[in-house]
């Protein structure tokens, strides 16, 4: 057993933890963790986008008391410092339990002192927040021998508590967002995370050929040959095409890839693309960037476009793929103040001989990417193809 850390849209996390190992070995732990019924070198931590952390399970408290977890822990922390030698790097990160930061902190000193009288030199890491980040555990080597970030993650009326073996590469991931040679803020910026999430909701597998008709800056592409997958690129855009070429040539350098990647100039909404596709990744046409919501002729007139070129795509799409495979596509959707504007298109999926996924633990209605100050979203659909009769 292991249990995950979610990331700041838990129910990403846990539609790609489902997607990935089965809704059976998934169980929700609170609002900000999963267990997940497998063992660590069967997760592939660097390819899940929406988990943060990865931890080992250690008791679970029949509490939410704090006070009450405090003193037990008091007691079982030495046991794990027991045989090691060298300075311990402590630190500890709260989810969903109510204590506050100085409480946190105070806490903090106490379990140092019931590790130093066992014998055990300590350092403790200081919280600017009730959980760390991913920057605080990386720094401090807190995943090392040496480290421990001890997780206390409520659960209903029960505490669980972890300690982390992995945490997200944020200077890696900063590295396949930014230091890429071409980047185009104009068509959207796909967030490589994100497109790890996508891969995953298609339940994508390395040495499988990935179609993206939208390729853009090639982001999608990169994510599925960093799983070892053999990628299958459009644009409608030349210069898309030639950004992509650019980034993959990159990311073949950069991390030593051997790629088998196949790019060209289409429209998706009438190509005929070149077999096979074992899935389809995509973020379709977003629409133009919008920094407030416009006046509602204006919006309407936005939307109609980006459907228009989604149903477009989709009834071309349909019959160019075998029965049964999975799709994950991002269709725009945008934030009114209370809930989101979604595309027709999103209502006719059935008719045009597709299915669309429920997942056990995420509602499909959760899966929007979305921050607070943006105003278009990505609706993620993870789809399968029906037969047509």
């Amino acid at each position: 057993m292991i249990i995950c850390i979610l990331g700041r849209q838990p129910a990403l996390g846990l539609a790609e933890l489902e997607s990935r190992f089965g809704a059976a070995a998934v169980t929700p732990l609170g609002e900000h963790a999963a267990q997940v019924d497998a063992e660590a070198n069967d997760v592939p931590a660097h390819l899940l986008g929406s988990v943060v952390k990865l931890a080992y399970p250690l008791t679970t408290f029949d509490t939410i008391d704090w006070p009450t977890i405090l003193e037990q822990c008091r007691e079982l922390v030495p046991t794990l410092a027991a045989g090691i030698t060298g300075k311990i790097k402590l630190g500890l990160s709260i989810y969903g339990l109510h204590t506050g930061l100085k409480m946190l902190q105070r806490s903090g000193l106490e379990l140092k002192k019931a590790l130093r009288s066992s014998g055990a030199s300590v350092r403790i890491v200081p919280n600017n927040a009730l959980e760390l980040n991913s920057a605080q555990i990386l720094h401090n080597q807190l995943t090392g021998e040496l480290g421990f970030e001890l997780l206390f993650i409520r659960d209903g009326q029960r505490t669980h508590l972890a300690r982390t073996f992995y945490v997200q590469d944020i200077d890696d991931y900063a590295r396949r967002d930014f230091a890429r040679p071409k980047r185009d803020a104009f068509v959207g910026m796909l967030p490589p995370k994100l497109a790890q999430t996508m891969l995953n909701l298609a339940q994508v597998r390395s040495t499988q050929r990935v179609l993206d008709p939208f390729c853009g800056t090639g982001v999608v592409l990169q994510e599925a040959a960093l799983m070892g997958c053999s990628v299958y690129g459009t644009d409608i855009n030349q210069r898309m095409i030639d950004y992509s070429r650019t980034n993959l040539a990159w990311l073949k350098d950069a991390y030593g890839l051997d790629l088998d990647s196949t790019l060209e100039v289409s429209d998706a909404t009438n190509v005929t693309w070149q077999p096979p596709i074992a899935s389809v990744v995509c973020e379709g046409y977003l629409g133009q960037p919008l920094s407030a919501l416009p006046p509602q002729p204006k919006l309407q007139r936005i939307m109609d476009e980006c459907n228009d070129i989604a149903a477009g795509f989709l009834r071309n799409l349909h019959p160019q793929l075998l029965p049964d495979t999975r799709c994950c596509i991002a269709l725009p959707a945008w934030a009114d103040g209370r809930d989101f504007l979604h595309l027709k298109v999103v209502d006719d999926l059935e008719k045009m001989g597709y299915n669309r996924v429920s997942f056990t633990h995420a509602a499909n209605s959760a899966l929007i990417y979305h921050r607070p100050e943006q105003v278009v979203a990505r609706e993620l659909l993870t789809l399968t193809v029906k037969e047509l009769h």
